[in-house]
């Protein structure tokens, strides 16, 4: 991959988060803030943002959106495929819910 492809990746998908963030926002606000991780004051600007700043932002250099997977146990209980999936992923929501949201700078 070279660095137009990467850059090209990284606008495709800085696009595609901020098309289905304002979309989980419009949606359900309560769910949006929680499954992205995001504070009040940041899921209203995200959702205030017009097409053209969208396409804007989009067009970083950078990755707009991380993991939130800041501890092995939580990306393990996510991405385990044993018979009690259900249980890892219902605990790890668990577990990320009491994390600190994001804020703006």
């Amino acid at each position: 991959m070279n660095g137009t492809q990467l850059q090209e990746g990284i606008r495709e998908l800085n696009l595609t988060y901020l098309m289905l963030a304002q979309q989980m926002i419009k949606e359900d606000k309560a769910a949006a803030i929680f499954r992205l991780g995001l504070s009040q004051d940041l899921v209203d600007v995200v959702a205030g943002l017009s097409p053209a700043q969208v396409v804007k932002m989009a067009a970083s250099n950078m990755l707009l959106f991380r993991f939130r997977f800041d501890e092995t146990l939580l990306l393990n209980m996510v991405s385990d495929y044993s018979k009690d999936r259900m249980m890892s992923r219902a605990h790890a929501a668990i577990l990320m819910s009491g994390q600190p949201v994001e804020e703006l700078a």
